[in-house]
């Protein structure tokens, strides 16, 4: 375990603005903004085999401005959690909220910690060089690992989503997630996802998917090195290669068209490069739900593995802490079916004085274990930076040990 006990700043705190109507679900990005809170109704549970009645049979009733929106989770065969309500006419926060953050008393721990990471790494390039040329053999998994934050004061989820939606190249999110014995005060995902799983507004599709990262550096010219290396790296470009390839496959059935206009480009976050590539479509029949096509295309690679049935097993099997609806999908949907979905990516489970972060890497041969959990180590960073805790704490313990 790595675990942290800093002091920060001991100015006082003042305290977040009272909101009357919580948040059911809300996005912020890029494709645009959408925002639902206060009166509304979770839809029933249920699992990926059931969605498309359950969800069919809501937007069939739905009314003027009311939309369907909320979180899929990663286990295809674990309950969903939806949400029917009407549009807010107010907007998510756009500016950078100081109160209540940066957290001024906290500990980190790592769950697992880095080098035990890279251990479940090792386990999961040997099973890939055992089965190489077998049938159905594991050509890639994601590994992730969690950060939990412990604070001292109760985490202001309105502030965290103002700092959050700072970098606009990504859609800022949040989702009221069901509570429970062990959540009395509730859970939210918060997160600032830089991937669109799926976008639908009448026939015309779209999906960016992001596979193959590196850290951005604060230099310029270190920072177009990283860059150029990531865009000459076979590896990554192997990685990114089986998610394009099993999206076009997942919405070839659905489409009239399907391309990759642009090839695969550079794309970047504040903290992160990647590899993406903008796939374009039209759909055989408009009507198909957003929704619908964001299950069929969940998981994909990017955040599961190849072949996608084998790669979940051993998920469960070598990582340590539950994902939950870390690296599921969230997004919404209106009553003629537009609307967008995301990877739920870059993002950490809210309760009370807790937040639980996540991070993933892909792992392929070739890829060195300690190099991954440095990589999922840069991905916590936006979150970090968000909460007002340093960028690079999610880096300690980061080694060239021998794992």
């Amino acid at each position: 375990r790595c675990i942290m006990n800093i002091r920060l700043s001991e100015a006082p705190r003042k305290a977040a603005a009272p909101v009357s109507d919580p948040v059911l679900f809300g996005f912020n990005g890029p494709s645009g903004q959408i925002l639902c809170r206060g009166a509304g109704q979770r839809l029933p549970a249920g699992n990926a085999a059931t969605l498309g009645l359950r969800t069919g049979a809501a937007l069939a009733r739905l009314g003027p401005d009311e939309v369907i929106g909320g979180a899929l989770p990663f286990d295809r065969t674990a309950e969903d959690c939806l949400w029917q309500c009407r549009r807010a006419p107010t907007t998510l926060p756009g500016g950078v909220a100081a109160d209540g953050l940066p957290l001024q008393e906290w500990r980190l721990s790592a769950q697992p910690a880095a080098t035990d990471y890279a251990r479940a790494v090792a386990r999961a390039l040997a099973i890939m060089y055992e089965e190489s040329g077998r049938l159905n053999a594991l050509e890639k998994i994601v590994l992730a690992r969690t950060l939990l934050v412990e604070s001292a004061a109760p985490i202001p989820v309105e502030a965290l989503m103002a700092r959050l939606h700072a970098d606009r190249t990504v859609t800022a999110f949040q989702v009221a997630l069901p509570s429970g014995p062990a959540h009395p005060q509730g859970r939210m995902l918060c997160g600032a996802t830089p991937e669109l799983l799926v976008d639908k507004t009448g026939r015309r599709v779209s999906s960016h998917p992001l596979a193959g990262s590196a850290r951005r550096l604060a230099d310029p010219v270190a920072d177009r090195a990283v860059a150029e290396a990531l865009a000459g790296s076979s590896k990554d470009h192997h990685e990114h290669a089986l998610v394009v390839e099993a999206i076009l496959d997942t919405l070839s059935p659905w489409c009239r068209d399907l391309s990759c206009p642009e090839g695969t480009t550079l794309t970047s976050t504040r903290s992160m490069w990647h590899l993406g590539t903008k796939i374009e479509g039209r759909l055989r029949n408009e009507d198909t739900p957003s929704v619908v096509l964001a299950s069929a295309l969940h998981p994909t690679p990017a955040v599961c593995g190849v072949p996608t049935l084998r790669a979940a097993g051993l998920i469960r099997d070598l990582e340590a802490v539950s994902r939950d609806f870390y690296a599921g999908a969230v997004g919404w949907c209106d009553a003629a079916g537009d609307g967008a979905w995301y990877v739920a990516i870059r993002c950490a489970e809210i309760s009370g004085h807790q937040a639980r972060l996540y991070a993933g890497a892909g792992i392929v041969p070739g890829s060195d274990p300690m190099a991954e959990a440095a990589e999922t180590g840069a991905k916590f960073g936006a979150f970090l930076t968000a909460l007002g805790l340093p960028a690079d704490a999610g880096l300690a313990g980061v080694t060239r040990d021998e794992v």
